[in-house]
Order: C-alpha cells, then structure tokens, then sequence
C-alpha cells in the first residue's frame, strides 16, 4: 500500500542545507546553533538533502517543531515551519493531516519532549495510524534546560538532578512505537546517517504513522557528566554500543543491555486515521 509522494516545481529550496544559511553567512553568524561537538547539526543536513534530493514541495512537507535542543533547526531546514508547543507536535500534525490529507506532516522531537509530556500524542498517532512521519532525537538527556535526566537517559548515568547516578528503567521508543500501532519503524545514530537518510526517504513514499528514532552524542550535558566529554567519545561510545538487528536476534537479553539495537524493526501496512474517516463520510452519504 505505497503511493508516489506529491513533488513540485515550484517552491523547492535551491540550496541542500536551507534558506537561512546563506543568510546567516552573509550576516556573521556561525553556520550551526548547536553545541560543538552535538549530533543534530549532522542530523539537520541530512533531512535537508533527502529534502532536496527528492524535490519535496513545500507546502505538502511541512515541519512541525516543539520544544528541545533541536528547536534551533528552522534555521536551516527547508519548506514550511509550524512551531508548537512542548510535546504536542503529533497533535498539531494530526490537524494538519486531517484538514488537508494531501499534507504529509514531518513532526520533529526531543527524547524528553516526545517521551514524557508528549508521550498521549504519541501512542494514540501511531494507534490512529495517521498518515506523517515522527523524527525522535534522542541524546538521553534534558539538554536544552540544564541536563535533568529524561524519560531515556540510561540507567546508572550521572544527570544535574541525579548525581548518585538514575535508577529508573529507560523507554525504549522504538517497543513503545510498535506495540501502539505505528507502521514503520526504524532507530539510527549519528554513525548511520546514510540509513537513516535511506529510511527517511521510504516514511516519505509510504502511507501511514513512520516512527524514525536516532540517538546522537551530547558532549555539553550527557557526555561531560558520564566521562564522555569530547564529541568523539560519545560518537564513539554510540558506534561502540550499537547492534544490527539481524545481530541482535542471535543474542540474549543480558548480551543486548545497554544497546542500542538499530535499523528497520517493522514494516507493515494497515489503512489510515483517513482512510477510515473517508470511508465512513462515504457510508454516511450513502
């Protein structure tokens, strides 16, 4: 149950990293507003090639952005930008969907942002199967307000509010993606841009709730609590930890501990929150 994406002419943006590069060179400020060393700089070029590279018309391709460390991406990224409240991204794209369903909504979110206050919106998307893709960054931590532990900061990690290191068991968003009803599922990291860029380009040309999770480094807040003060380390510590899934069914639970188990780990089709309203609009007619 595949359909070609709605591509245009007009409206695509020229230049592969977003219209406000060019200005924020001409005017003196740094090309990134990420911390040095932060993962979601690479993660914003990528989502701003896939856009480039598949011609994606503006107006059918919008941005829903909340609240987090990544909320500086605007800046760079291409199309339409819709700006929403803390964890509510899902809820706002939901409208947007359903009052346009030409639209494919691209919802950007924060580990802390998605996982906790909008956890609600998350499950019932995906349950709904509504037709828009949900992008999760997850550097394991509150970043952006001072390094409090978050809903997937690993187990044992030293945060701001936990100094005798956290002990509650971390979500696993990719788990709580499939068992609510999303149709496809991928997790990468800051050390598999390409397939992520991959799977994001296939959540464009499909229908239905894509969930894509990527794990990056935070040197600033994470990494200089954990031992993992430069970029490197935490790149490196991601690489060093991260199982393909065709590895990981050959291991144990105890092997798979703190890993992170990444590619695509679900792939289905069912019909979507429109699909279901328009075939009861039509019975309803009828």
């Amino acid at each position: 149950m595949s359909y070609s994406a709605p591509r245009g002419k007009e409206n695509i943006t020229p230049h592969p990293y977003g219209k406000a590069t060019q200005m924020f060179k001409l005017m003196g400020f740094p090309f990134t507003m990420f911390c040095k060393g932060c993962g979601y700089g690479s993660v914003a070029q990528a989502i701003c090639r896939v856009y480039t590279e598949e011609k994606l018309q503006e107006e059918l391709y919008p941005f829903i952005v909340n609240i987090g460390c990544y909320s500086s991406m605007p800046t760079v990224l291409p199309g339409k930008i819709l700006m929403t409240l803390h964890g509510r991204g899902i809820a706002v794209a939901t409208g947007v969907k359903m009052a346009n369903p030409n639209i494919k909504p691209i919802s950007i979110h924060g580990d802390g942002d998605l996982l906790s206050i909008g956890t609600n919106h998350f499950i019932h998307g995906a349950r709904r199967n509504i037709d828009m893709i949900v992008i999760l960054l997850n550097n394991n931590i509150y970043g952006m307000t001072g390094g409090q532990h978050a809903p997937t900061t690993p187990m044992g990690s030293k945060t701001s509010t936990t100094p005798r290191r956290y002990g509650e068991q971390p979500i696993d968003a990719v788990e709580l993606a499939k068992v609510a009803g999303a149709t496809y599922v991928a997790r990468w990291t800051t050390n598999t841009m390409r397939e992520f860029m991959k799977s994001f380009k296939k959540a464009i040309h499909r229908k239905g709730f894509s969930f894509i999770e990527i794990v990056s480094q935070c040197p600033t807040q994470y990494g200089s609590k954990n031992a993992l003060p430069k970029a490197l380390d935490g790149f490196n510590f991601i690489k060093n930890n991260s199982v393909r899934i065709n590895k990981a069914k050959d291991m144990s639970p105890d092997e798979l501990k703190g890993k992170y188990i990444i590619g695509e780990h679900l792939e289905i089709d069912r019909p979507t929150l429109w699909d279901r309203k328009s075939e009861l609009i039509e019975k309803a007619k009828e």
